[in-house]
């Protein structure tokens, strides 16, 4: 690994909730509450939970397609939550992102090279004369045949669609790039090729991922070190082998559990079920947020959060 490239120190998005004749702010979700993690040099970073815990919200808010309410995403030892040294920095050439629907993500009206050139055209990072050179150069690079140049986004499978989203990503060339379940909406076989695709780019380029998703077997084969989120906050961070081999938080536990085994011994597996309510986001109560569905809970944990 190299020195660090991206550092989350005590990370909050909220979103307002408003009621009342006037439409005032009463209370928040809590999407992400205090999350403190740092991404090195050429690391694939795993990011996992089931919806809703907040691990999309980080990604989108380390890039800034979601504002951020409290903490500091630092970069190049500057903090990029501050417009200024975000613009000076060139942040939004360096992190990119490849979105969850390869569908939504991208401009029906735009044929694909227009897509993959939009970035270049804007930050004027290729002269005029060499865009569709450097489109097709592109297109190469993500295993995207030339022939689909001048084809729209639903003229396409899903597949080719994520690969237009990957060569858009890098057209910049990014240092770091968020990867929002990228293959959660793809074919099990296509899944495996785009996966191949990115750590091959990863091999090449010296690139820095997140990858966001909630498929543990996917983490496993792709990420350095994994972050278990729950209700918007860490609850267990470790190296990929060790989580898998060694897992201490129940709830993580009981996301392996969750994984099938494509053999007969798994009939007579007695799988963990988590039982109880999930906790509400908003103004959430001290202590653990896993505790009124952990089976190991104690006075302790609805007084304060144990490490």
């Amino acid at each position: 690994m190299g020195k660090e490239i991206i550092q989350i120190k005590d990370l909050k998005v909220y979103y307002p909730i408003r009621s009342g004749f006037w439409n005032r702010i009463t209370d928040y979700v809590r999407a992400v509450d205090g999350v403190n993690f740092s991404i090195s040099e050429g690391e694939t970073y795993g990011l996992i939970g089931e919806s809703g815990s907040g691990k999309s919200t980080t990604g989108k808010a380390i890039v800034g397609v979601e504002k951020v309410t409290g903490g500091q995403i630092m970069y190049k030892g500057l903090d990029v939550t501050k417009a200024s040294n975000r613009k000076r920095l060139d942040y939004n050439k360096d992190v990119q992102m490849i979105f969850q629907d390869p569908f939504s993500s991208l401009n029906p009206r735009m044929s694909v090279s227009q897509i993959i050139a939009e970035p270049l055209i804007i930050y004027k990072a290729c002269p005029k004369e060499n865009l569709d050179k450097e489109v097709a150069r592109l297109m190469d690079t993500v295993g995207l045949a030339r022939r689909f140049a001048n084809s729209y986004p639903h003229e396409l499978d899903g597949g080719r669609r994520q690969r237009i989203g990957i060569a858009r990503a890098l057209s910049l060339n990014p240092k770091f790039i968020v990867c929002d379940e990228p293959v959660s909406a793809l074919d099990v076989s296509i899944q495996a090729q785009i996966l191949n695709l990115l750590m091959d780019l990863q091999d090449d380029l010296g690139l820095a991922y997140m990858f966001v998703t909630h498929d543990l077997s996917v983490v496993k084969h792709i990420s350095d070190n994994i972050m278990v989120m729950y209700l918007g906050t860490c609850v267990e961070l470790a190296e990929s082998d060790e989580l898998f081999r060694k897992p201490l938080h129940p709830y993580t536990k009981a996301l392996l559990a969750a994984i099938p085994e494509p053999n007969l011994a798994s009939r007579n597996k007695e799988f963990q079920i988590i039982r109880g309510e999930v906790s509400s986001p908003i103004d959430p109560k001290p202590g653990c947020r896993f505790a009124n569905r952990c089976e190991y809970c104690t006075a302790q944990c609805t007084e304060s959060n144990p490490e």
